[in-house]
C-alpha cells in the first residue's frame, strides 16, 4: 500500500516537471532611476519633475491653451514606448480626467496646457503593475509623449 501511495504522489510531480514554467513572463522590477532608456526617447530624468509616487514628467513644448484640470474631458494625441525605444501604441484618445486611463496619465496630464507636449515616464505601479497586459510585460516602465488638444 505504501508503494502505491508513493507512486500516487510521484507520478503527478514528474508529469508537472515536464510541463516547464507556465507562469506569465514579466520584467524584473527596476526603479526608473536604474532603467536604461533608448537614446532616441530623449529621456532626461535630471530635467524632469518627479512626483511623490514615482512619476517623472517633462514639458517638451509649452502649450498656450487652457490648463487640463480634473473633471474635464480631454483629447490626447500620444505615442507609447517601452524603455528600450520600441513603440507599443500611438493614436488619439478622448476621456474624462481622472479615470478611464492608467494612473500615470491621470496624474501626468493635470496642470498641462493644451497644445503642449509632455513626456511621461511612468513606473509600473502607475501603469499595469506586475502583470502582463495586452502585450505589455509586467513591471514595464513606460514612456509616453502626450499632447492634449
Amino acid at each position: 500500500m505504501r508503494l502505491r501511495s508513493f507512486f500516487t504522489l510521484l507520478v503527478p510531480l514528474a508529469f508537472a516537471s515536464c510541463l516547464g514554467d507556465t507562469s506569465p513572463t514579466t520584467n524584473p522590477l527596476v526603479p526608473i532611476e536604474n532603467t536604461t532608456f533608448a537614446a532616441a526617447l530623449g529621456v532626461n530624468l535630471a530635467a524632469s519633475t518627479k512626483t511623490s509616487d514615482g512619476l517623472y514628467y517633462r514639458d517638451t513644448r509649452t502649450g498656450t491653451g487652457t490648463v487640463v484640470a480634473a473633471g474635464q474631458s480631454v483629447t490626447v494625441k500620444y505615442v507609447g514606448n517601452f524603455a528600450n525605444g520600441v513603440q507599443f501604441d500611438a493614436g488619439t484618445y478622448t476621456f474624462s480626467i481622472p479615470g478611464q486611463v492608467i494612473q500615470g496619465w491621470n496624474e501626468g496630464l493635470l496642470g498641462m496646457n493644451r497644445g503642449g507636449a509632455r513626456q511621461l515616464i511612468i513606473p509600473p505601479s502607475l501603469a499595469y503593475g506586475s502583470q502582463d497586459y495586452n502585450g505589455i510585460p509586467g513591471n514595464s516602465v513606460l514612456v509616453f509623449t502626450v499632447e492634449p488638444q
